[in-house]
């Protein structure tokens, strides 16, 4: 047998996939919960050791001799985050991560020694927002002065798992296209915004070296072979963001497929072969982990908002989809805007949920939880109208993520956005995808390359059962719905912002 290990650093968890490339079967899943240090300013981090923890408990769960027959691995991790190490490539801080908005006065910083929002758009493709990489950067030194003194090492999470893997520190273009301090166009850091981010230090030499998406990231240490398992020296790819991972693993590496996630944040993206660029900021002009881009747009509060209204009724997560059920489309008018953790698209990083819309009538357990779940898709339809605004079509779209699984979820999906609605067969979108990735580095390193398309064409495929069509009178109701969820916005936006 020979596989090829993807490894999935999520928010919440970590989880390893193990897949066996000739028989184009997975072999072995395994996952490890994740705590989150969470406060009321917004601070949301992690600790490196948490993760180190989470592997073993992963590798533990499979079999040692599967783990054997590992020929290559891949990592996908949460974007954004920011791992700061110091010269031994041990962590002088936590890591702060992607849904960490307690740096709102670091991105106006940033942004205005820059020279505006604007102007960065027109010269990196992004603006500085609190998700990225670089306010937080900037927060270690506006709070941690000592510790940023430390600082040798700027890593990304997945880059991270890379240097546990491979003692190197290496980034690679997709997962870099999020720090806020990379230029999407010409795919190298920017040293206008890192100058602009600390105009008294030279940051460049902290940042990690930059490889092609085909590229080895290193090889497995004997180190963090004997700690997991793993072969010594077989080859670890340049891994990715989750998103960048998903693309892969749903088969979205050529135009016209478009990838909708429902996780702990909701995103929608579709590759393109040149940089696509929102003039209103509403998609991140990202680049992909297959050497094109990925335009995307990311909402904070996806199975966030569902989870804190189920916890509010004391409902377990089995029988969300059966009171939704019971709810015709649009609750009754029950709208909720699901800003539980500040939101990123659209910038409100003060945002709070709301549950707008309540009479007499309709104050319902079942129209809330249903509203929750509309509101995700609501969320996302604005990234896919900006997608079309900017030429991107799509027949259809791949859903992947928790709420994949939901069969309301999927039908609303369908209506809100008007596109057939489908899941792929592997449920583990990120960490195939990242198994596939590194499938791909190993083909080329044989001496066999093959392009990513074909790869994908190979081993993705579809879950046919799971096809869902826009019905037309719902369609037409949501955007009702849609219209009034954005009236909702106008209003609490200058409070939120």
């Amino acid at each position: 047998m020979e596989t090829v290990l993807g490894i999935d650093l999520g928010t919440q968890s970590i989880k390893f996939f193990l897949y066996d490339y000739n028989t184009k079967k997975t072999v072995a899943v395994s996952k490890s919960e994740l705590d989150i240090i969470s406060k009321a300013d917004g601070t949301s981090e992690q600790k490196t050791e948490w993760w180190i923890a989470a592997l073993k408990d992963c590798s533990d769960q499979i079999d040692a001799n599967l783990l054997k027959t590992v020929k290559a691995v891949g990592v996908s991790g949460q974007q954004h985050g920011f791992v700061p190490l110091n010269s031994d490539g041990k962590p002088v801080y936590n890591v702060k991560l992607w849904n960490d908005v307690s740096t709102t006065s670091e991105c106006l910083e940033i942004t205005e020694r820059f020279g505006g929002k604007e102007k960065l758009v027109e010269k990196v493709g992004n603006p500085v927002l609190p998700g990225y990489t670089a306010p937080k950067v900037l927060w270690l030194k506006n709070n941690m002065p000592e510790a940023y003194k430390e600082l040798a090492h700027i890593l990304l999470p997945h880059d991270y798992i890379n240097y546990f893997l491979t003692n190197e520190y290496t980034a690679e273009y997709g997962d870099a296209s999020g720090t806020a301090f990379f230029d999407v166009r010409k795919r190298v850091w920017s040293k206008e915004v890192l100058k602009a981010l600390d105009p008294e230090r030279d940051l460049m030499p902290l940042l990690p070296r930059l490889i092609e998406a085909d590229e080895s990231a290193g090889k497995v240490s004997k180190q963090a072979s004997e700690y997991l398992g793993i072969p010594e020296g077989v080859p670890v790819s340049a891994g990715g963001g989750d998103n960048m991972m998903g693309a892969i693993g749903t088969g979205a590496v050529k135009e016209g497929v478009m990838t909708v996630s429902l996780g702990t944040s909701g995103t929608i993206y579709a590759m393109n072969e040149t940089p696509v660029i929102d003039p209103d900021g509403n998609l991140a002009a990202f680049c992909s982990s297959t050497g094109a881009w990925l335009p995307l747009l990311c909402t904070m509060n996806c199975t966030v908002a569902t989870e804190k209204v189920r916890a509010l009724f004391d409902e377990p997560v089995t029988v969300l989809g059966e009171l939704a059920s019971k709810v015709k489309p649009g609750s009754d008018g029950v709208i909720v805007l699901p800003y539980f953790t500040g939101e990123r698209t659209p910038s409100l990083p003060n945002g709070r949920g709301v549950i707008a819309g309540l009479t007499p009538e309709n104050t319902k357990e079942e129209n809330i939880i249903r509203a929750s779940m509309e509101s995700a898709i609501l969320g996302l339809r604005l990234g896919y109208e900006s997608l079309e605004a900017l030429g991107m079509k799509a027949a259809q779209v791949r859903l992947i993520g928790g709420g994949a699984k939901n069969p309301v979820w999927r039908s609303i999906a369908a209506d809100v956005l008007n596109l057939e609605v489908v899941s792929p067969a592997n449920e583990e979108s990120a960490a195939f995808g990242a198994a596939l990735q590194a499938l791909w580095m190993l083909k080329g390193i044989e001496g066999a390359p093959s392009k990513i398309s074909d790869l994908i064409e190979e081993h993705v495929s579809i879950d046919e059962e799971s096809t869902v069509c826009p019905e037309p009178g719902n369609v037409a109701l949501y955007n009702d719905v849609y219209d009034e969820y954005k009236e909702y916005l106008g209003l609490l936006k200058p409070k939120f912002e």
